[in-house]
């Protein structure tokens, strides 16, 4: 898992909205009603797409600088991020239960219960994968 930023290119539709496509990606396709829609649903797109790609194991290709991409008139190029580890977590927020020891100076120190100790450990995991929110 990990953080990806690629080139998208917002396209005004003669109806309204925005549609979006990725010149590095075959058939990542999507659209927003106004930018605001279109940067979101870009981001979902890009996000699975990659999510996919890594699970299956397929070699994603390296994004092209946006500014070596030819532009029509109207159009936004901009670079859209996303984090395939974030992502994984929303997509299978699955828990597993699982034995941690820790020495009793510890547990005594803090004046938890054990069962307390859930959200801490998950936030130190988080920390050390550099994962916010």
């Amino acid at each position: 898992m990990a953080k990806y930023s690629y080139p998208a290119i917002f396209e005004p539709n003669e109806l309204g909205g925005y549609c979006v496509s990725f010149p590095d990606l075959e058939n990542v396709f999507t659209h927003g009603e106004d930018l605001s829609a279109a940067i979101d649903m870009a981001k979902d797109a890009l996000c699975l797409m990659l999510y996919n790609m890594e699970k299956n194991k397929i070699s994603i290709p390296k994004p092209t600088d946006k500014n070596r991409i030819g532009k029509k008139a109207g159009e936004i190029i901009d670079l859209v991020h996303c984090d395939t580890m974030f992502y994984e977590n929303w997509f299978n927020g699955d828990t597993v239960k699982i034995e941690v020891v820790i020495p009793l100076w510890m547990k005594e120190n803090t004046g938890l219960e054990i069962g307390d100790f859930n959200g801490i450990l998950q936030q130190g995991v988080k920390d050390y994968l550099g994962i916010t929110g």
